[in-house]
Protein backbone atom coordinates (compact mmCIF):
# COMPACT_ATOMS: atom_id res chain seq x y z
CA UNK A 1 0.00 0.00 0.00
CA UNK A 2 1.20 3.62 -0.72
CA UNK A 3 1.26 6.48 0.96
CA UNK A 4 -0.18 9.71 -0.01
CA UNK A 5 1.95 12.55 -0.67
CA UNK A 6 -0.76 15.08 -0.38
CA UNK A 7 -0.57 18.02 2.01
CA UNK A 8 -3.23 20.53 2.28
CA UNK A 9 -1.26 23.70 1.53
CA UNK A 10 -1.17 22.63 -1.79
CA UNK A 11 -3.36 25.00 -3.90
CA UNK A 12 -2.56 24.35 -7.63
CA UNK A 13 -5.72 23.98 -10.00
CA UNK A 14 -6.07 20.55 -12.44
CA UNK A 15 -5.66 20.82 -15.84
CA UNK A 16 -9.18 19.87 -18.00
CA UNK A 17 -6.46 18.21 -20.45
CA UNK A 18 -4.18 16.53 -17.47
CA UNK A 19 -7.24 14.23 -17.13
CA UNK A 20 -9.54 11.32 -17.89
CA UNK A 21 -12.78 10.60 -17.56
CA UNK A 22 -14.77 7.77 -16.64
CA UNK A 23 -18.29 7.29 -17.33
CA UNK A 24 -20.00 4.92 -15.80
CA UNK A 25 -22.35 3.84 -18.09
CA UNK A 26 -23.06 0.20 -18.19
CA UNK A 27 -26.63 -0.31 -16.51
CA UNK A 28 -29.83 -0.60 -18.23
CA UNK A 29 -31.75 1.88 -16.11
CA UNK A 30 -34.53 -0.30 -14.86
CA UNK A 31 -36.46 2.67 -13.18
CA UNK A 32 -36.84 4.25 -16.87
CA UNK A 33 -38.82 1.77 -18.41
CA UNK A 34 -40.49 1.58 -21.18
CA UNK A 35 -37.82 3.67 -22.49
CA UNK A 36 -34.90 1.92 -21.67
CA UNK A 37 -36.58 -1.81 -22.81
CA UNK A 38 -33.97 -1.65 -25.77
CA UNK A 39 -32.19 1.22 -25.07
CA UNK A 40 -29.12 2.16 -22.70
CA UNK A 41 -29.60 4.27 -20.21
CA UNK A 42 -27.22 6.67 -21.22
CA UNK A 43 -28.51 7.00 -24.75
CA UNK A 44 -32.26 8.15 -23.20
CA UNK A 45 -32.52 11.80 -25.28
CA UNK A 46 -32.86 14.52 -22.67
CA UNK A 47 -34.31 17.61 -24.88
CA UNK A 48 -32.54 17.70 -28.45
CA UNK A 49 -29.68 15.10 -27.25
CA UNK A 50 -28.97 11.55 -25.53
CA UNK A 51 -27.24 12.03 -22.04
CA UNK A 52 -24.22 10.72 -22.55
CA UNK A 53 -23.93 13.30 -25.55
CA UNK A 54 -24.38 16.21 -22.95
CA UNK A 55 -22.14 14.55 -20.92
CA UNK A 56 -19.23 14.24 -23.53
CA UNK A 57 -20.11 17.92 -24.71
CA UNK A 58 -19.91 19.24 -21.85
CA UNK A 59 -16.45 18.07 -20.64
CA UNK A 60 -15.21 18.74 -24.26
CA UNK A 61 -16.16 22.16 -23.81
CA UNK A 62 -14.30 22.55 -20.46
CA UNK A 63 -11.30 21.38 -22.21
CA UNK A 64 -11.21 17.53 -21.38
CA UNK A 65 -9.70 15.65 -24.19
CA UNK A 66 -10.18 11.65 -23.11
CA UNK A 67 -12.57 10.04 -21.60
CA UNK A 68 -13.44 6.31 -21.08
CA UNK A 69 -16.62 4.77 -21.31
CA UNK A 70 -17.96 1.40 -19.53
CA UNK A 71 -20.54 0.05 -21.48
CA UNK A 72 -22.93 -2.94 -20.62
CA UNK A 73 -26.70 -3.09 -21.37
CA UNK A 74 -26.83 -2.49 -25.06
CA UNK A 75 -23.11 -2.13 -25.67
CA UNK A 76 -23.34 -2.20 -29.17
CA UNK A 77 -25.76 0.61 -29.24
CA UNK A 78 -23.42 3.13 -27.60
CA UNK A 79 -20.82 2.20 -29.32
CA UNK A 80 -22.18 3.01 -33.35
CA UNK A 81 -23.35 5.75 -31.77
CA UNK A 82 -19.99 7.24 -30.39
CA UNK A 83 -18.61 6.05 -33.71
CA UNK A 84 -20.69 7.14 -36.12
CA UNK A 85 -23.48 10.06 -34.84
CA UNK A 86 -20.98 11.71 -32.19
CA UNK A 87 -18.97 14.68 -33.01
CA UNK A 88 -16.54 16.04 -30.59
CA UNK A 89 -12.92 16.46 -30.88
CA UNK A 90 -12.87 13.73 -28.51
CA UNK A 91 -10.11 10.59 -27.70
CA UNK A 92 -12.76 7.72 -26.50
CA UNK A 93 -12.52 4.74 -25.56
CA UNK A 94 -14.68 1.91 -24.31
CA UNK A 95 -14.55 -0.54 -21.65
CA UNK A 96 -17.03 -3.59 -21.66
CA UNK A 97 -18.31 -4.74 -18.13
CA UNK A 98 -19.61 -8.27 -18.74
CA UNK A 99 -20.81 -8.31 -15.52
CA UNK A 100 -23.35 -5.25 -15.62
CA UNK A 101 -26.48 -7.26 -15.21
CA UNK A 102 -25.49 -9.50 -12.26
CA UNK A 103 -23.19 -6.47 -9.88
CA UNK A 104 -23.09 -2.70 -9.11
CA UNK A 105 -21.03 -0.09 -9.78
CA UNK A 106 -18.44 -1.41 -7.94
CA UNK A 107 -17.59 -4.15 -10.73
CA UNK A 108 -17.51 -1.25 -13.09
CA UNK A 109 -14.74 0.60 -11.80
CA UNK A 110 -12.72 -2.52 -11.06
CA UNK A 111 -13.84 -3.59 -15.08
CA UNK A 112 -12.44 0.23 -15.88
CA UNK A 113 -8.94 0.16 -13.36
CA UNK A 114 -6.14 0.36 -16.35
CA UNK A 115 -8.16 3.65 -17.04
CA UNK A 116 -7.58 5.31 -13.80
CA UNK A 117 -3.50 5.19 -14.43
CA UNK A 118 -3.36 8.95 -13.98
CA UNK A 119 -5.62 12.34 -12.69
CA UNK A 120 -9.34 11.30 -13.64
CA UNK A 121 -12.91 12.10 -13.07
CA UNK A 122 -15.27 9.60 -12.15
CA UNK A 123 -18.63 10.53 -13.28
CA UNK A 124 -22.07 9.09 -12.99
CA UNK A 125 -23.79 7.63 -16.69
CA UNK A 126 -26.91 9.79 -15.57
CA UNK A 127 -25.60 13.01 -14.31
CA UNK A 128 -26.18 15.97 -16.10
CA UNK A 129 -24.31 19.31 -15.72
CA UNK A 130 -23.07 22.59 -16.89
CA UNK A 131 -19.35 23.26 -17.76
CA UNK A 132 -18.74 25.12 -14.24
CA UNK A 133 -19.69 22.24 -12.13
CA UNK A 134 -16.26 20.71 -13.82
CA UNK A 135 -14.64 23.58 -14.30
CA UNK A 136 -15.35 24.66 -9.92
CA UNK A 137 -14.08 20.91 -9.04
CA UNK A 138 -11.04 20.76 -11.33
CA UNK A 139 -10.30 24.28 -9.31
CA UNK A 140 -10.83 23.09 -5.78
CA UNK A 141 -8.28 22.74 -3.31
CA UNK A 142 -5.71 19.38 -4.06
CA UNK A 143 -6.65 16.04 -2.36
CA UNK A 144 -6.35 12.52 -3.06
CA UNK A 145 -9.86 12.38 -3.73
CA UNK A 146 -12.65 15.56 -4.20
CA UNK A 147 -16.38 14.65 -4.28
CA UNK A 148 -18.70 17.20 -6.07
CA UNK A 149 -21.81 18.13 -3.40
CA UNK A 150 -24.95 19.57 -3.41
CA UNK A 151 -27.36 20.81 -0.42
CA UNK A 152 -31.11 21.01 -0.12
CA UNK A 153 -33.70 21.22 2.49
CA UNK A 154 -34.84 17.56 2.42
CA UNK A 155 -33.01 14.14 1.53
CA UNK A 156 -35.06 10.94 0.39
CA UNK A 157 -33.72 7.43 0.61
CA UNK A 158 -32.47 7.06 -3.16
CA UNK A 159 -29.95 10.26 -2.53
CA UNK A 160 -26.27 9.49 -1.95
CA UNK A 161 -26.23 11.51 1.18
CA UNK A 162 -22.89 13.03 2.37
CA UNK A 163 -21.39 14.09 5.89
CA UNK A 164 -19.06 15.87 6.00
CA UNK A 165 -16.80 18.46 8.12
CA UNK A 166 -14.66 21.52 7.51
CA UNK A 167 -14.30 20.54 3.93
CA UNK A 168 -13.34 16.57 4.75
CA UNK A 169 -15.41 13.83 3.91
CA UNK A 170 -16.55 11.63 6.94
CA UNK A 171 -18.97 9.31 5.36
CA UNK A 172 -21.13 8.88 1.97
CA UNK A 173 -24.32 6.84 1.20
CA UNK A 174 -28.13 6.39 0.74
CA UNK A 175 -27.73 4.82 4.30
CA UNK A 176 -26.23 7.64 6.08
CA UNK A 177 -28.79 9.06 9.15
CA UNK A 178 -30.69 11.71 8.21
CA UNK A 179 -29.29 13.52 11.70
CA UNK A 180 -25.71 13.24 9.96
CA UNK A 181 -26.62 14.04 6.51
CA UNK A 182 -25.75 17.49 5.36
CA UNK A 183 -25.79 17.13 1.63
CA UNK A 184 -25.19 14.61 -1.59
CA UNK A 185 -22.76 13.09 -3.85
CA UNK A 186 -23.97 14.62 -7.45
CA UNK A 187 -22.08 12.23 -9.19
CA UNK A 188 -18.94 13.26 -10.03
CA UNK A 189 -15.48 13.03 -8.59
CA UNK A 190 -11.95 13.96 -8.96
CA UNK A 191 -8.95 11.36 -8.04
CA UNK A 192 -5.39 13.65 -7.83
CA UNK A 193 -2.36 12.75 -6.95
CA UNK A 194 -2.07 9.36 -5.09
CA UNK A 195 -5.60 9.08 -5.55
CA UNK A 196 -5.79 6.90 -8.84
CA UNK A 197 -3.32 4.46 -7.35
CA UNK A 198 -5.03 4.62 -3.85
CA UNK A 199 -8.75 3.93 -5.23
CA UNK A 200 -7.29 1.13 -7.46
CA UNK A 201 -5.87 -0.47 -4.26
CA UNK A 202 -9.02 -0.52 -2.47
CA UNK A 203 -11.20 -1.65 -5.79
CA UNK A 204 -8.46 -4.84 -5.83
CA UNK A 205 -9.57 -5.15 -2.10
CA UNK A 206 -12.95 -4.93 -2.36
CA UNK A 207 -13.89 -6.74 -5.15
CA UNK A 208 -12.51 -10.58 -3.02
CA UNK A 209 -15.28 -9.64 -0.61
CA UNK A 210 -17.79 -12.20 -1.27
CA UNK A 211 -20.95 -9.13 -1.69
CA UNK A 212 -18.35 -7.62 -4.19
CA UNK A 213 -21.35 -7.60 -6.64
CA UNK A 214 -23.60 -6.07 -4.23
CA UNK A 215 -21.86 -3.08 -3.91
CA UNK A 216 -21.31 0.49 -4.65
CA UNK A 217 -18.20 2.03 -5.48
CA UNK A 218 -18.73 4.84 -2.79
CA UNK A 219 -18.20 1.99 -0.13
CA UNK A 220 -14.70 2.42 -0.86
CA UNK A 221 -15.02 5.99 -0.67
CA UNK A 222 -15.93 5.73 2.38
CA UNK A 223 -12.89 3.58 3.56
CA UNK A 224 -10.55 6.57 1.80
CA UNK A 225 -13.00 8.99 3.52
CA UNK A 226 -11.75 7.13 7.10
CA UNK A 227 -8.48 7.67 6.35
CA UNK A 228 -8.87 11.22 5.88
CA UNK A 229 -7.84 10.91 2.34
CA UNK A 230 -11.26 12.92 0.76
CA UNK A 231 -12.32 16.53 0.81
CA UNK A 232 -15.78 17.66 -1.21
CA UNK A 233 -16.59 20.47 -2.96
CA UNK A 234 -20.04 21.88 -3.13
CA UNK A 235 -21.91 22.86 -6.35
CA UNK A 236 -24.11 24.99 -5.11
CA UNK A 237 -25.41 27.84 -7.15
CA UNK A 238 -24.55 25.64 -10.20
CA UNK A 239 -26.90 23.55 -12.04
CA UNK A 240 -27.15 19.86 -12.65
CA UNK A 241 -29.51 16.76 -12.82
CA UNK A 242 -30.00 13.29 -12.03
CA UNK A 243 -31.66 11.33 -13.77
CA UNK A 244 -32.77 8.05 -11.92
CA UNK A 245 -36.75 8.14 -12.44
CA UNK A 246 -39.41 9.09 -15.19
CA UNK A 247 -40.68 11.66 -12.95
CA UNK A 248 -36.89 13.30 -13.42
CA UNK A 249 -36.84 13.49 -17.21
CA UNK A 250 -39.19 17.03 -17.40
CA UNK A 251 -37.03 18.22 -15.02
CA UNK A 252 -33.74 17.83 -17.08
CA UNK A 253 -35.23 18.36 -20.09
CA UNK A 254 -36.27 22.02 -18.97
CA UNK A 255 -32.49 22.51 -17.71
CA UNK A 256 -30.91 21.48 -21.07
CA UNK A 257 -33.52 24.13 -22.49
CA UNK A 258 -32.35 26.82 -20.57
CA UNK A 259 -28.57 26.35 -21.39
CA UNK A 260 -29.64 26.12 -25.31
CA UNK A 261 -30.54 29.94 -24.68
CA UNK A 262 -27.26 30.89 -22.38
CA UNK A 263 -24.20 30.84 -24.41
CA UNK A 264 -22.21 30.76 -21.34
CA UNK A 265 -23.85 27.21 -20.18
CA UNK A 266 -24.00 26.31 -23.64
CA UNK A 267 -21.49 22.82 -23.75
CA UNK A 268 -20.70 22.32 -27.53
CA UNK A 269 -20.58 24.78 -31.04
CA UNK A 270 -21.69 22.79 -33.87
CA UNK A 271 -19.06 25.02 -36.01
CA UNK A 272 -16.50 23.12 -33.61
CA UNK A 273 -17.01 19.57 -35.02
CA UNK A 274 -14.73 16.86 -35.45
CA UNK A 275 -15.22 13.22 -35.68
CA UNK A 276 -14.15 11.40 -32.15
CA UNK A 277 -11.75 8.66 -32.58
CA UNK A 278 -13.30 6.22 -31.00
CA UNK A 279 -10.78 2.70 -29.53
CA UNK A 280 -13.12 -0.66 -28.16
CA UNK A 281 -11.88 -2.76 -25.76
Amino acid sequence: MIETSWHPSDRLATSAQDVNAVILSAGRGSRLLPLTATRPKCLVPIGKKPILEWQLQTLAACGVVRSSIVLGFGADKVSHFLEHEFLVAMDLRTVLNPLYDVADNLISCWTARAEMGGDFILLNGDTLFEPGVVQRLLASDPAPVTVAISRKKNYDDDDMKVSCQGGMLLRIGKDLPLQETNGESIGMLLFRQDGPELFREALERSVRHRHAASQYYLSVINELASRGLVKTVSMEGLQWAEIDFLSDLDGAAQLVTSWDGDEEKLPFSAGAAERASVITD
